[in-house]
């Protein structure tokens, strides 16, 4: 796991802290902020290409987050 995955973890725990919350509403707070970061990184590798062809930027976000083919 990269330092960014270990960085979504703490907000989420940030988030949810000021109140007791179950893992269920731990796991949802995190997959969303996953989710929002990958979005962040498409959106950065789509408008940076300068292609005509719109591309979906797997390798972007496989990177970003050190996942390995």
């Amino acid at each position: 796991m990269n330092e960014r995955i270990r960085e979504l973890e703490k907000q989420a725990i940030d988030a949810l802290w000021h109140k007791p919350f179950s893992m269920e509403q731990f796991r949802e707070k995190f997959a969303e902020l996953i989710v929002k970061e990958c979005v962040s990184v498409g959106r950065t590798a789509f408008l940076s290409d300068n292609s005509t062809v719109p591309i979906f930027p797997a390798k972007q976000i496989k990177e970003h987050f050190g996942v390995e083919e």
